[in-house]
Order: structure tokens, then C-alpha cells, then sequence
């Protein structure tokens, strides 16, 4: 153990004695470590990126989507269905459960002081924006204390709010609904535009609401049931909710139970995947580049060394303790080129963020340990091969030859 801390503190002097040297021969590793390291927690960022974007359509990991139809033609009895599903969700323990229908039959009618149109209308419950991920472009989501409002919550999409002019959601705008919907509403939220051009104008409300001014869905209304649950839990809840619901339900409705996350799509998981392989392949090729010019600068210096290596063997040094020292000058350099390496990946993530370059998450991971851990590991292995050669060349150099030089 002596031998080996006495060899390390040889190769960090000798690093210091040639410290220009070896900044020149190490700038192509430090870059090549960082690009590694940023890489990796590029990858990390961008699958949380994905994962957010698919939440806001799937839903969470691990989200359960049901769904109900009459087998006979009409509809089923949606209250029935609503009891049973909140009564599996309390007898679960499952804490998030929403209800979604989208594109209904008696959609909103707003009226604005030039015209009076119908909008797109949604419902849902306030654990929808939980489940979903749902961002906002301005106020919030409404909540269940909100429904007890004179004036019930919406949200509304972009384009329908700068339809209205875009008001201010602090001086607590409203909005008037004619036919069935017929009342005045407030604004709470504002969702962002999905895609550039978006102009879809969209209304979302409280489902109880809905039921209360619209009193019934129509046949051709479609109520979906969301249950975020927990993933160790899904595989063993999954097929009992459903038989409890089936049986429920009756014998003319088909019960659909199926999960609707983004991690039941392993294509998606496949892309993320993909794209950190091919990315760290690139830059694992840029590290070997900088590795073989590690090497060419090595076997040039230890030409330069060569009485100093044959001094060394003179006094008694073994060939073992001469390649010792030799591969640790470089294992060492490279380590610290890769800790170099490390802090520049770690800075230029945090100026990609502060200029807001990446894509917006909601919950930003940090640099992953990871990526360190490799890179760092990556920049110790090319110290290690490209160290290698000039090690052998100085244990093969003979004394008598040496001193000559």
C-alpha cells in the first residue's frame, strides 16, 4: 500500500514539474469528460421532459383510465357508475380520482360583447391538473372549495382568453354561458397553447357543475374515470377494480379498465433511450480522439524523459515501479481533467437553464450522480489505455542506453 501511495505522489509531482505540458496534452479529455457528463444529464433532463409532455395527455405514472358503454345502445347509468368507482377508489385507499369527458354534446355557449359562440367544453375534476401535469399560462386550476361559488370556475385556453382580450385573472374576470350552461362563471386559469397556432377555444369545468346546470349527459356523452395509483401497486389493483366495476355495472355495460401512463408505452421509454445511446456514443468517440492525442503527446515526452528514466533505474528503481509511475502520471491527469470536466458540464447545464434554452419542466431533475460517476470513470479508463504505451516504452528503455541519451 506504501509502494502505491508512494507512486501517486511521485506522478502528481512529476505533473506538476510538466503542468503546461500537461494542460495542453488534457484540454481535449476536459472537454470530452464534460461533453459525457452533459450528455448524460441532457438525457436525464430530456426524459424528464417527455415524461411531463406524456403525463399531460396519459396522465402519471401509474394512471388507470375506465371507461363504460352500453352493449345495447344507450346509455349507461352514469351516477351508478360514478358511486362505484368512488367507492372502489375509498376501499383502495386511492386518494386521486377525476372525471374526464371531452368534445360534449351540449357544449358551452359563451357570449362575448360582439357574438355569442360555442367552444369546446371539457369536464373534469380539480385532481386532474395533479394527474395530468397540467401547466398553466396564467391563475391556476380551480380547486374543490371552489365549487361552492356563486360564480362556478373555469379554465379556458389561450386563444379564448386573448379572445376576450386577455384580462387580468387578479381582477377576477367573469364569463357569461348561454342555453343549458346558461350562468356567469369565473375565470381562473389560462392553459398554454399546445403548438404554435393553436387557436382552439377551449372551456374547462368542474364536472359537478356541468351535472348540476346540464342535469344528465346525453347518449352520445362519453364520462371517463382517471385513478392515479401507485406503480408497485397497479399490476395487483388493476384486475380487482375491474372485476368490482363489471360487476357493478351490470350485465349491458362494458366496464374498459387499462392503464394510460406514459410507462405502459415502452416505445417511449425506447426513444429516450435511443437518443442518450447515440449522443454518448458521440461523445465516447470524442474522449477516445482526445485519448490517442493523450498518447502521441506521452510517447513524445517520455523520448524527452529517457535520462531521466535511466537515472531512475540506476539508483535501483524496479521496471515494475518505473511503469507504476509512468501510468499513474496519466490515470492522474486524466482524473483530474475528468473533475474538470465534471464542473464545466455541471456549469454549462446551469447556463443552458438560465437562459432557457431547454424545454420547461415542472420538476427539474438535478445533475444526475451518475454522470459524474461515468464520466469520471471514463476519463480514469482513457488515463489508464492511453498511459499504457508510454509506460511500457519507459520500462523497455535499457539504463546503459538511457544515460547515453
Amino acid at each position: 500500500m506504501s509502494g502505491f501511495v508512494g507512486a501517486l505522489s511521485e506522478a502528481w509531482a512529476e505533473l506538476r514539474h510538466h503542468k503546461l505540458r500537461v494542460l495542453l496534452s488534457l484540454i481535449g479529455i476536459a472537454v470530452s469528460v464534460a461533453a459525457i457528463a452533459a450528455v448524460l444529464a441532457l438525457g436525464d433532463y430530456m426524459r424528464q421532459n417527455l415524461t411531463e409532455q406524456s403525463d399531460r395527455f396519459g396522465g402519471r405514472e401509474a394512471t388507470i383510465a375506465i371507461s363504460a358503454y352500453r352493449t345495447d345502445g344507450g346509455a349507461p347509468d352514469w351516477a351508478a357508475l360514478d358511486a362505484a368507482v368512488q367507492s372502489a377508489a375509498d376501499r383502495f385507499g386511492l386518494e386521486h380520482v377525476t372525471r374526464r369527458a371531452d368534445q360534449l354534446m351540449t357544449p358551452a355557449i359563451v357570449q362575448t360583447p360582439k357574438y355569442a359562440r360555442q367552444v369546446t367544453t371539457r369536464l373534469a375534476d380539480p385532481d386532474y391538473a395533479l394527474i395530468h401535469r397540467t401547466t398553466l399560462l396564467a391563475g391556476r386550476w380551480f380547486s374543490a372549495e371552489d365549487l361552492t361559488w356563486l360564480a362556478p370556475p373555469v379554465v379556458i385556453s389561450q386563444s379564448m382568453w386573448e379572445g376576450l382580450g386577455s384580462p387580468s385573472l387578479a381582477t377576477a374576470p367573469t364569463l357569461e354561458l348561454l342555453g343549458p350552461l346558461a350562468g356567469t362563471y369565473r375565470i381562473v386559469g389560462v392553459t398554454p397553447a399546445e403548438y404554435v397556432g393553436d387557436q382552439q377555444k377551449l372551456l374547462t369545468m368542474p364536472t359537478d357543475v356541468y351535472l348540476d346546470r346540464a342535469e344528465t349527459l346525453t347518449q352520445n356523452d362519453a364520462l371517463n374515470w382517471e385513478i392515479w395509483v401507485d406503480n408497485g401497486a397497479v399490476d395487483a389493483i388493476g384486475p380487482e377494480l375491474a372485476a368490482q366495476l363489471r360487476a357493478a355495472a351490470g350485465s349491458n355495460v362494458e366496464v374498459s379498465v387499462n392503464r394510460a401512463d406514459w410507462a405502459s408505452r415502452p416505445e417511449n421509454q425506447q426513444q429516450a433511450a435511443m437518443f442518450e445511446l447515440i449522443t454518448g456514443l458521440v461523445a465516447g468517440l470524442v474522449l477516445l480522439l482526445g485519448g490517442l492525442g493523450l498518447v502521441n503527446i506521452q510517447l513524445v515526452a517520455m523520448r524527452q524523459r529517457i535520462r531521466e528514466i535511466g537515472v531512475r533505474r540506476s539508483f535501483g528503481a524496479t521496471g515494475g515501479r518505473i511503469f507504476t509511475a509512468v501510468l499513474l502520471e496519466n490515470v492522474v491527469a486524466t482524473a483530474v481533467a475528468g473533475l474538470a470536466g465534471i464542473v464545466l458540464a455541471i456549469i454549462v447545464m446551469k447556463v443552458l437553464f438560465a437562459m432557457d434554452v431547454l424545454p420547461t419542466v415542472q420538476d427539474n431533475p438535478p445533475f444526475p450522480m451518475r454522470a459524474a460517476l461515468v464520466a469520471m470513470l471514463a476519463a480514469v479508463a482513457i488515463g489508464a489505455v492511453a498511459g499504457f504505451l508510454p509506460a511500457l516504452a519507459a520500462v523497455r528503455a535499457k539504463v546503459i542506453d538511457a544515460l547515453r541519451f
